[in-house]
C-alpha cells in the first residue's frame, strides 16, 4: 500500500464519527505529491483497458486492489436493485465500475454511478464527461481514506447531488446530499432504517438490505415498482 494511504489510514476513526477536521487531514496527506508521472487524461484512456484497476488523479495514474467478495456482493445487490428502478421509472441510466467519471482533476470509477436523464449527453463510449446525478462507493478497509477524505471532497466540488458510502465490513452506510451552499450534509447514517433518495423519486432503500439482500424480487416488490 502507499506510505500516504496507511497515513491516512491511521487516522481513521469508527464510521459515523468521523469529523471534518479529520476529513481535511485525511486531504492534505492523500495530496502530498507522489513521485509518479504525469499522463494526460486522453493517454490514460488509450491505455488503460477494461481490465486495469486504476483511477487517473492530477495528471496521475492511481492503481488500486481487486474488490472483496463482501464488496462485490453489496455492489451487485445495488447495481441490480438501482437499474431495475430506474429503467422502470424512465429516470436514466445507471452504471457499474469500471466506467470513467472525468471530474474537473481527476478520472474517478465509482463502484455505482447514476446518471439522470437531462444529463445523458455527459455519457460517451468511454467516458462520463462531468458529475454523475449519484454516486456510490462501497467501502473497504484500503479505500476507505480515499472514499471518506480525498473523494468526498472532489465529488462534493464537483456538484454530485448525493453521495452513498457503504461499509460492508462494519455494516455502516452513510448518506449525503448537497445543500444549496454546495456542501454536503449528512442525510442519514446506521446499519438500520429507511433511507429515501433525493434524486431517485420515490425510491427508499430499507439500509439492513445492504447486509441482508433479500431476492431482488422482493425487493422491487418493496419499491412499488412490480406488482
Amino acid at each position: 500500500m502507499d506510505p500516504r494511504a496507511e497515513q491516512a489510514l491511521a487516522l481513521l476513526q469508527e464510521p459515523g464519527v468521523l469529523t471534518e477536521e479529520l476529513r481535511r487531514r485525511l486531504l492534505e496527506l492523500l495530496r502530498q505529491p507522489s513521485e509518479a508521472p504525469h499522463v494526460p487524461y486522453e493517454t490514460f484512456l488509450a491505455q488503460v483497458d477494461e481490465d486495469t484497476l486504476a483511477e487517473w488523479v492530477d495528471g496521475r495514474v492511481v492503481h488500486y486492489s481487486p474488490a472483496s467478495r463482501p464488496h462485490q456482493e453489496v455492489v451487485g445487490f445495488l447495481y441490480g436493485l438501482l437499474r431495475a428502478y430506474v429503467e422502470v421509472r424512465g429516470l436514466g441510466v445507471v452504471l457499474p465500475a469500471p466506467f470513467q467519471m472525468r471530474l474537473s482533476r481527476s478520472g474517478r470509477e465509482p463502484d455505482l454511478l447514476f446518471v439522470a436523464r437531462p444529463h445523458l449527453d455527459r455519457l460517451h463510449p468511454t467516458h462520463l464527461e462531468g458529475p454523475a446525478d449519484l454516486v456510490v462507493e462501497v467501502v473497504s478497509p484500503e479505500s476507505a481514506a480515499w472514499d471518506r477524505g480525498e473523494k468526498f471532497y472532489e465529488y462534493q466540488e464537483a456538484g454530485i447531488p448525493e453521495y452513498w458510502l457503504v461499509d460492508p465490513h462494519n455494516r455502516w452506510a452513510e448518506f449525503y446530499q448537497l445543500l444549496p451552499t454546495s456542501r454536503y450534509r449528512l442525510a442519514q447514517e446506521g446499519h438500520q432504517g429507511e433511507y429515501c433518495s433525493l434524486v431517485l423519486p420515490g425510491f427508499c432503500l430499507q439500509i439492513e438490505w445492504l447486509w441482508n439482500p433479500p431476492p431482488l424480487l422482493h425487493a422491487l416488490q418493496q419499491l412499488g415498482i412490480l406488482g
